[in-house]
């Protein structure tokens, strides 16, 4: 997809009608050749944002993907670092790619909303998965986190400002949601993923209500829009 190392439209065609799960172990192996990976921009910003705020000592990626945000992690925790996703194919990828990581990586294969860990985590992060969650989902997503870190740790992940209404950024996105509402409406199993429904302005509260204190930091690498407001945000949820 828009390179010679990703995925062709027949693969992408063949993911699009699995379920989330078996689409993302077909996707894999290409799936860092595809826009749908966090760029390193932002994952560069949110390290270097958490650098000022640690270091911690362990540190879990939530829907890890294939490890991109590991090395977030790495950078900025001092003992050990955990992956989770219920994907087995992008496990894999992110296993491979971080095997001499220091310090030492484990990952595991799980269901965000249904988290093994006790509360053993100071920082957690995700990266680009939200999208897979129904907002009806979000409390009980909160809530696993909420219980898997330690008094004071931080569940930190970016969000970039939504276009502008009328853009073709924002054309292109409705477009797209549309386009899965009606692909999950006529084909079972269903697809998740909708870029327009984690919205910030109802996010917030929602992890307010699973316990968390909340702050907005605005990444200044990316500037700001017209209006002033930044056009990345790092939301950093803490649990008191």
């Amino acid at each position: 997809m828009f390179s010679p190392e990703g995925p062709t439209l027949r693969e992408l065609a063949v993911q699009a009608l699995s379920s989330v799960e078996r689409g993302y172990d077909l996707l894999a192996p290409k799936f860092d050749h595809t826009p749908f990976r966090t760029p390193d921009s932002v994952l560069d910003a949110v390290a270097e944002a958490l650098e000022r705020m640690g270091p911690f000592d362990a540190g879990l990626d939530l829907c890890c993907g294939t490890g991109a945000g590991i090395e977030v992690l790495t950078r900025v925790c001092r003992h050990r670092v955990t992956g989770v996703d219920f994907s087995a194919g992008m496990l894999a990828v992110a296993r491979e790619r971080t095997r001499s990581a220091e310090p030492p990586v484990t990952y595991v294969r799980a269901d965000a909303r249904a988290l093994p860990f006790t509360p053993a985590f100071d920082l957690a992060v995700s990266f680009g998965a939200f999208g897979h969650f129904l907002p009806r989902e979000l409390p009980g997503l909160f809530a696993q986190v909420h219980s898997v870190l330690r008094p004071g740790g931080a569940f930190v992940f970016p969000v970039v400002a939504p276009p502008r209404p009328g853009s073709w950024a924002y054309w292109m996105l409705l477009g797209f949601d549309a386009v899965m509402r009606v692909r999950n409406a006529v084909w079972r199993p269903p697809f998740v993923m909708y870029y327009r429904a984690f919205r910030l302005g109802e996010v917030c509260p929602e992890l307010e209500r699973a316990g968390f204190s909340v702050a907005l930091e605005p990444l200044p690498d990316f500037g700001r829009r017209r209006d002033g407001s930044p056009r990345v945000r790092m939301v950093v949820a803490r649990r008191a």
